[in-house]
């Protein structure tokens, strides 16, 4: 997908040729203009064929004086970044089926137009720009090849262009590897998608097999990986932005590759959506691939405990006492509990690095899912701080979380008569009971944990992963560059070309 910021004239703009012209229309919207397009704009409000609500839309076919073979004009209200995203997500809707390939989305008639609302637009184009088609044998790639944003100031919002730009490439790089079935994601494959973002500036990987994992005493992830075929494999990523000697954000992503409960084996009913539990794992690998085109001065580690889930005569029993990395026994009372056991040795791992803070990603709980749905993640912290940036990224992103409690009594249904801890505490506040188990292992930093379970992929007619947490990550990250450093990315744009009146940038 070819992304391009432009800035036109409304007469350019009426004379760009494309296969369909997505216009914009805020509530305030000013009738002056005497070219087409306004014109047209102005008649529909004023017959009432047009509303400005968010999403609202108006097509029309080769109307004359206008190059564009469509042109939607589409309701925008007051222009924020979540009625912009709101308003492109159903403009583009529209297109899915059709055979559009260059589209023009205009946000000039848009008052006050700012950055964060050109990266909306930039993000919501995302869906459109991404298809499947690793499995299939006659896969077709997606029609639209090039989207142009046209603004009135390309140099007021290039920031927002450029953020978004690089947020849809790792969010597509999420949505690739999540979607993947578990036999084209297994955990070597897994490592080595991990290995192709090496190629970057300034990021490293290193993957650590069986063997490396035994030496180091992860016990708890061994137990998982210990009724599958394929071996486990720890990945390593490191993202180095900043001096040496400054702290890193740890990000921990679950990596369970396929989980069929284990012997405490699941329902076969939409067990196959049970691919997705690597989401978390994903979410990484497309931060990181956005981190290498936005180079902020940061340090981040990328941490990812892959394996399967899976019943054999060698898989761990419900009852079976595990020792973690950090020295703390655990009693295995259910299997299908098998992400914490994974991620606490991640995140005692994660010590070594000094970090300034832990976060970890997670599809960890049902029960997260039944108390947020899929409109927000659960969000469980031990510092308050952390917390609070975490929820702000989440706003500003328009990826949302929801912090959830941490009350020490929901740690009592965790103990057990023959462990230091039991891996489940019953069906109720089960998503706090298991931010309760990791939280064990998180004394020595601040951490968050986010469970993505309700927010990582959708099921129906519309199944597939959809790429978050990746955007609340970006957004948490860039606020974490310090006031003293150049939080500017290089360009990734091509050079504009020398055309008056329009100024292009391209990404």
């Amino acid at each position: 997908m070819d992304f391009e910021l432009k800035t036109l004239t409304r007469a350019r703009l009426c004379s760009e040729k494309c296969d369909a012209l997505l216009v914009l229309i805020p509530q305030d919207l000013s009738s002056s203009g005497d070219d087409p397009l306004s014109a047209l704009a102005a008649l529909a409000i004023k017959s009432g064929d047009l509303e400005t609500k968010p999403g609202k839309l108006l097509g029309a076919y080769r109307t004359a004086g206008i190059a564009a073979t469509r042109v939607l004009l589409v309701g925008a209200d007051d222009g924020s970044p979540k009625n912009v995203r709101t308003a492109v997500n159903a403009a583009l809707g529209t297109l899915k089926t059709s055979n559009v390939r260059r589209v023009v989305i205009s946000l000039s008639a848009l008052s006050d137009l700012q950055a964060d609302a050109v990266h909306a637009a930039v993000v919501a184009c995302s869906e459109a720009a991404y298809s499947y088609t690793t499995t299939k044998s006659k896969a077709t790639p997606a029609k639209l090849q090039q989207i142009v944003i046209e603004v009135s100031n390309t140099a007021a919002v290039k920031p927002g262009f450029d953020k978004g730009t690089a947020l849809v490439k790792g969010i597509e790089y999420a949505k690739e590897w999540a979607n993947r079935p578990a036999n084209y994601a297994t955990p070597n494959l897994l490592a080595g998608a991990a290995k192709a973002l090496a190629k970057f500036s300034k990021i490293k990987v290193e993957v650590l097999g069986p063997k490396e994992v035994a030496k180091l005493g992860m016990g708890s992830f061994m137990a998982v990986a210990q009724g599958s075929a394929e071996p486990l494999r720890f990945i390593v990523l490191r993202y180095d932005g900043a001096a040496k000697a400054a702290a890193p954000v740890v990000l921990v992503g679950k990596g369970i590759t396929f989980d069929t409960g284990g012997i405490s084996i699941k329902p076969a009913g939409e067990m196959d959506e049970m691919k997705f539990d690597m989401c978390g794992a994903a979410s990484v690998l497309g931060t990181f691939r956005a981190l290498a085109d936005l180079q902020p001065a940061l340090n981040v580690v990328g941490l990812i405990p892959a394996c399967e889930n899976m019943p054999s005569s060698s898989a761990i029993k419900p009852g079976d006492v595990v020792t973690s990395m950090s020295g703390q026994t655990i009693e295995i009372l259910n299997t299908d509990a098998e992400g914490r056991l994974v991620l606490c040795d991640a995140l005692t791992y994660a010590e070594r690095f000094k970090p300034s803070a832990v976060v970890d990603i997670a599809t960890l709980t049902g029960a997260c899912v039944v108390a947020l749905g899929g409109v927000r993640s659960g969000l469980f912290s031990n510092n308050d701080s952390l917390a609070q940036s975490l929820a702000e990224a989440g706003e500003s992103s328009l990826d949302l979380c929801w912090r959830m409690p941490l009350d020490e009594d929901y740690a009592e249904g965790l103990k057990t008569n023959f462990a230091d801890v039991a891996n489940v505490a019953g069906r109720a506040g089960g998503a706090v009971t298991a931010a309760k188990f990791l939280q064990r292992f998180t004394a020595s930093f601040p951490w968050a944990h986010l469970d993505i379970a309700g927010t990582a992929w959708k099921g129906g007619a519309a199944k597939g992963a959809t790429g978050r947490p990746v955007p609340l990550l970006v957004d948490y990250l860039l606020g974490q560059v310090p006031a003293s450093a150049s939080a500017k990315a290089p360009s990734t744009s091509r050079p504009a070309r020398k055309s008056k009146p329009a100024a292009k940038t391209r990404a």
